[in-house]
């Protein structure tokens, strides 16, 4: 049985929403940062990454209190508004290949402890702590946990009527996306979208493991104080046919001493391979594998009397670390090591042959996506993805809805 609520959300008036929102901080160069911060005064970015020009200079603490005055700076502005009542949203992101289209809900912490709400990814420690610090000293966040439940039919009937109503928000923003936003906010709404997700025995995290996990803890580090919002974390929700799972692929930086000949000739104690030349070749199916190495690009495929039965051994990334990474490279932690790196599989293959081609890496290694099935089958099963397994969309816009704790 999964509980969601409503929240009282705090989000930019109609006017300013395409100017406020923007992408995950990460996803900017130093240079677009720049530009953003310099010309878009209603930026959240602004929010996000106060006294940007500083940001190496200043303590963590200096920084968190930073955001929090900026982020009361936007509400005292009223470039932030607040929502008078609990309520849900609908929520859809046009790409140019692909919509999206789900509900922002609170979802509750204690589900997640039960494991009502499913893993498939561990955590780094130090980064929950540090994102639990973040939540503790701003008191608010904009990045939702996505989250899939399995698809129904009555939830998409209710979504593909409601979509029919008039929006709150519609816009479009510089990579092309198309955003829109409905309030779902009569009780009789409520009551039938909480009814219908209590019929749902479990959900699944598709991406946001360390934000739930901070969420998590700073549930237990502060629940004393009798803070109802601390007992949910905000969730996008999205039926489990409706996201895409792209692969992580990874490119190394040396072949740990091996030449190129002896490492193909190990290659092959675990691979038929076929030399595909300067054909952008990717992987068809699962158990294929792509490579590029001195200028060329292999297919290999995976040796049939090889493949193991447990699904966590199936997982092509976790074949390819315990046949190629580990044993032959070297690599050993693949969040820490150095000389490995990840190219999400929604860029071309022709960054990675580029990267390549300048010399700071040698070898580059594209994989199959994994499928909602394998990663269900993974959480179900309470075992962990390597790291970097998945690159999931859609990707929220920070700044557009806000749950503050």
């Amino acid at each position: 049985m999964s509980k969601i609520i409503p929240f009282k959300a705090v989000r930019p008036t109609a006017d300013k929403v395409a100017l406020v929102t923007c992408r995950t901080y990460d996803d900017y160069s130093s240079a677009e940062l720049a530009a953003w911060l310099n010309f878009n005064p209603y930026s959240f970015l602004h929010v996000i990454h106060p006294a940007y020009a500083n940001a190496q200079k200043i303590t963590i603490d200096k920084r968190f209190k930073g955001v929090l005055h900026k982020y009361q700076d936007f509400k005292n502005e009223n470039i932030l508004i607040s929502e008078e009542h609990p309520v849900f949203y609908l929520y859809e992101i046009q790409t140019r290949k692909q919509t999206f289209t789900g509900i922002i809900a609170g979802t509750s912490v204690e589900d997640y402890q039960q494991n009502i709400i499913k893993k498939h990814e561990d955590t780094l420690q130090y980064r929950v702590e540090l994102f639990k610090d973040y939540l503790h000293q701003t008191g608010f966040n904009t990045e939702p946990v996505l989250i899939t439940y399995p698809d129904s039919v009555e939830i998409n009937t209710f979504i593909s009527l409601r979509k029919m109503s008039e929006p709150i928000y519609a816009f479009s923003t510089p990579n092309k996306e198309k955003h829109t936003l409905w309030k779902i906010d009569t009780q009789s709404e409520i009551d039938w979208l909480q009814e219908h997700f209590e019929n749902i025995p479990n959900l699944y995290i598709a991406d946001g493991h360390h934000r739930s996990a901070s969420a998590e803890l700073l549930f237990e580090q502060d629940k004393h104080l009798g803070n109802k919002n601390l007992n949910y974390f905000m969730s996008f929700l999205i039926a489990e046919s409706n996201v895409k799972i792209y692969e992580f692929n990874r490119i190394i930086r040396d072949l740990n001493g091996l030449t190129k000949d002896d490492f193909i000739k190990k290659l092959s104690d675990n691979f038929i391979i076929k030399t595909k030349d300067q054909e952008l070749w990717k992987p068809q199916n699962k158990f294929e594998f792509g490579m590029y190495l001195d200028g060329s690009f292999y297919a290999l495929f995976y040796k049939q009397n090889q493949k193991e039965t447990s699904v966590l051994e199936n997982l092509d990334a976790q074949i390819l670390y315990d046949t190629v990474l580990n044993p032959l490279l070297g690599i050993e932690d693949l969040r820490n090591d150095e000389r490995i790196d990840y190219i999400p599989g929604k860029q071309s293959v022709s960054v990675i042959k580029d990267l390549i081609d300048e010399g700071e890496y040698e070898v580059g290694f594209m994989l199959y996506p994994t499928n909602i099935s394998e990663i269900k089958t993974i959480a179900d099963n309470n075992l962990i993805m390597p790291p970097k397994s998945t690159y999931i969309e859609p990707k929220f816009r920070s700044g557009l809805v806000v749950y503050e704790l």
